[in-house]
């Protein structure tokens, strides 16, 4: 086989330095591919090195800009959660914005009566606080007994000197609610701000709700496109709203059982109790240790026997694997399915950059970058770094080229 002059003078098929990569068509072919080569190479690392300082740089932008940020996804979080019920409402030829502001007014109502329910009493109950760690100290004189003795025959055992006294109770680390309001009050200023700035986020987010939906999905160049992007928007809400509805719902059930059966043992306040569980059971894993640790504290100051303080905690954590193990993957199903690993992880970020609202709009947040990569495709970093990108594309492009010399040599 021989390569005639007028194949060797065209460029169109053979010069891998035409026009369209960059490269001057009157380079050879072979220097050709090495500059496109080195330049694939530099715009991979580039890329690659903007890529992984925008990712260690966001968290500390979204820390530091938390009263901007924190406020903004937390207003969105709600809205699209809240398109649902925007849509009935629509559907029902209810102005756009009358819908949403009765959408507003209809969350406001159940956070006022939250509020009522958990924060008032918690107030006056943890107010008695100071006046009750005798009592705490006395219930937990047992427990505090054997670990002194077991101190004591461990020191014993390793023959060595105590340096420092038995601390005889923990409680003195607790602060007071006082100071707490008294932190309230110095940045209500600040909450009151960032409380109006929320609520008119969801108000022009659902507002312009369907005008923007469509005119995302009208504004694509093709119809493949447009209905990507529908999908992607529906999908979105589903989910979003499907997992905070059932999980709301599955909390407030687990709260008003855990208030009966607190009621049941003794318990005062019970409905701020079974509030308390309810809010903290958005939080996975963690919530429900804290939501114990506060009964347990709880039950240490109501009664005077260290078995009947416990026994709050134990029922309460009691229910919270009942529902967990049995209940909520049953309901949830297959579809709000979400890796225990990932959720940590999600925990942990999301708690470090907000604090306690960061880990409530963890699993949403995580539900929403999962079916936004689920219809956009995850991005496949190993195949960038090593087929696209350096190591194996090179190998390859060197083989190609071998071959077709080697034909070329042939056939001359």
């Amino acid at each position: 086989m021989t390569i005639s002059d007028d194949d060797a003078r065209d460029p169109a098929p053979t010069m891998p330095g035409d026009s369209i990569l960059g490269v001057p068509s009157g380079v050879a072919p072979d220097e050709a591919v090495r500059i496109a080569m080195r330049r694939d190479r530099l715009l991979a690392a580039l890329t690659l090195t903007a890529g992984i300082g925008l990712i260690f740089a966001t968290p500390f932008a979204l820390k530091e800009g938390a009263e901007f940020f924190l406020p903004l996804t937390t207003a969105l979080v709600i809205a699209v959660a809240m398109v649902p019920i925007l849509e009935w409402l629509e559907r029902r030829r209810v102005p756009s914005a009358l819908a949403a502001i009765l959408c507003i007014l209809l969350f406001l109502i159940a956070v006022n009566i939250a509020l009522a329910a958990i924060v008032v009493p918690a107030t006056d109950f943890f107010r008695l606080l100071p006046s009750r760690i005798g009592r705490i100290q006395d219930n937990l004189a047992p427990l505090l007994d054997l670990y002194s003795s077991l101190e004591r025959y461990a020191n014993k055992a390793l023959r060595q000197i105590a340096s420092t006294p038995v601390r005889s109770s923990p409680t003195a680390a607790v602060a007071p609610p006082s100071s707490i309001l008294e932190l309230a009050a110095t940045s209500a200023p600040a909450v009151i701000v960032q409380f109006l700035f929320g609520v008119l986020i969801v108000f022009f987010f659902l507002s312009g709700w369907t005008r923007m939906r469509q005119k995302t999905i009208t504004g694509r160049t093709s119809f493949d496109g447009a209905m990507a992007t529908a999908r992607v928007i529906q999908d979105v809400v589903d989910d979003v709203s499907a997992y905070l509805g059932t999980i709301t719902l599955i909390n407030v059930i687990l709260g008003i059982v855990t208030g009966a059966a607190l009621w049941a043992l003794g318990m005062p306040y019970p409905a701020m109790w079974g509030g308390i569980v309810a809010l903290l059971n958005y939080i996975p894993y963690f919530g429900p240790v804290i939501g114990a640790f506060l009964l347990a504290l709880g039950g240490l100051m109501t009664f005077n026997d260290i078995w009947t303080a416990l026994l709050p905690p134990v029922v309460m954590y009691g229910l919270h694997l009942v529902e967990a193990n049995a209940i909520t993957p049953f309901v949830v199903g297959h579809r709000l399915t979400i890796s225990p690993l990932l959720i940590l992880i999600s925990l942990s970020f999301w708690g470090w950059v907000w604090g306690t609202l960061g880990a409530l709009l963890a699993v949403p947040l995580l539900i929403i970058l999962q079916t936004v990569l689920g219809a956009a495709g995850k991005p496949d970093i190993a195949g960038f770094l090593f087929e696209h990108g350096t190591l194996v594309h090179q190998g390859r492009e060197r083989r190609q080229r071998g071959a077709g010399n080697g034909t070329g040599d042939a056939g001359k």
